[in-house]
């Protein structure tokens, strides 16, 4: 998507109906963020562009037409903002988007639209305020916005069935492996996913749930259909969480050098990906347990 188009179009806007950057700015940014996007050096988030419409008069998707840039939906540029703050932990941006557009009537409006918001609003609930029971509340009430059981179910409505698993972690872990069971039945009655990480995520999350109720061997068999499947799919998505996993159970069985394999591998994984957090975690762990015939969990 051509931003610095864009950022020339808003600019030019804003002239013509005699609007300072300030008077863009407030209420949706600062003014140092809109002189950025005018500039086209900084990638607004689809909110944010939805306000700067509304400032300037214009229809959003006016923004997505300029020049020679083609047309994106509105509704699956959120979508997709979404799903990158979602995943990567950034629940108090992922909030002020939703927010923003939940009186959007392109999302009021429309029922799958309006779920997107709630799925995410359920995840900061739980997340952020640490509310279950109020996220359990407004996960329901997204499912039920467009799940029949009588039908095969969505990738989203398999994503958020997940979320409502991953929620039950520490309150009543056989709940969560129930879900987590009805969501691989259901993923065998979709005639094609889009998103192929939702295997991946599924089958890790059978694999954290099983070693939480001490099932190691059955966990250890789950990581490594995940790997499998990443392999097969030539992804590395969550394949250092596999392995780190698959030596985490062996940890717990006593089995100190599959522990430390394993854990060498998701090291390797981790470094080829850099991802400090865990290569620093890995190195301390795979340090102290050359160290100790008798680690400690």
């Amino acid at each position: 998507m051509d931003f610095l188009a864009i950022g020339k179009k808003i600019r030019e806007l804003r002239k013509n109906i005699g609007l300072s950057q300030e008077e863009v700015a407030e209420g949706v940014c600062t003014q140092a963020q809109i002189s950025k996007i005018e500039k086209g050096i900084v990638y607004p988030y689809a909110s944010t562009l939805y306000l700067i419409s509304q400032k300037l008069g214009v229809d959003v998707n006016y923004f997505f037409d300029i020049g020679m840039t083609p047309r994106l939906d509105y509704i699956q540029e959120v979508e997709n903002q979404l799903k990158v703050l979602r995943r990567n932990l950034e629940f108090e941006e992922m909030m002020e988007i939703v927010q923003t557009e939940i009186n959007n009537p392109l999302f009021s409006q429309n029922k799958k639209n309006l779920q997107l918001l709630l799925w995410h609003k359920g995840i900061y609930q739980f997340e952020v305020e640490k509310d279950q029971a109020k996220a359990s509340q407004t996960m329901k009430e997204a499912i039920g916005l467009t799940q029949e059981s009588s039908k095969v179910w969505s990738e989203r409505e398999l994503e958020m069935m997940m979320t409502m698993g991953a929620f039950h972690y520490n309150d009543n872990i056989e709940e969560a492996l129930r879900i987590f069971e009805e969501v691989k039945h259901h993923i065998d009655t979709v005639p094609h996913l889009i998103d192929l990480t939702i295997i991946t995520r599924l089958y890790y999350h059978l694999a954290r749930v099983l070693t939480r109720m001490q099932k190691l061997d059955e966990s250890i068999q789950y990581c490594k259909k995940g790997i499998s499947w990443c392999i097969q799919k030539d992804s590395m998505f969550a394949l250092g969480e596999f392995n780190y996993h698959i030596g985490y159970n062996y940890e717990l069985k006593g089995e100190w050098d599959l522990t430390l394999k394993y854990l060498q591998k998701a090291l390797t994984v981790f470094e080829l990906q850099e991802d400090d957090k865990y290569v620093n975690l890995l190195h301390t762990k795979i340090k102290g347990l050359s160290k100790s015939e008798s680690p400690s969990s």
